[in-house]
């Protein structure tokens, strides 16, 4: 299974719980748990897939916490790769 798809099924879960519990904390509940929960290379990978892909395979409750996600800082080069590019 590709990162992308593992990104979106676990996105899809925390989603699936928060539809459980009342509209309002839908979005602000799959932000905290993110926020929370997830290292900055899998937040990196969750905004590839929105920034790059529209966000296809996410379901409605992720697209609207999103602005509510923190963005990580891009990911530094090791000098080593970057030299060679």
């Amino acid at each position: 299974m590709s990162d992308g798809n593992k990104i979106i099924r676990m996105a899809n879960q925390i989603a699936t719980f928060f539809h459980s519990q009342p509209a309002s904390e839908g979005p602000g509940g799959v932000a905290t748990h993110i926020n929370k929960f997830w290292e900055p290379r899998m937040r990196r990978q969750l905004f590839d897939l929105v920034d790059n892909h529209g966000g296809a395979g996410l379901d409605s409750l992720v697209l609207q916490a999103v602005p509510l996600i923190h963005r990580p800082a891009p990911a530094e080069v090791p000098p080593a790769a970057a030299a060679r590019a």
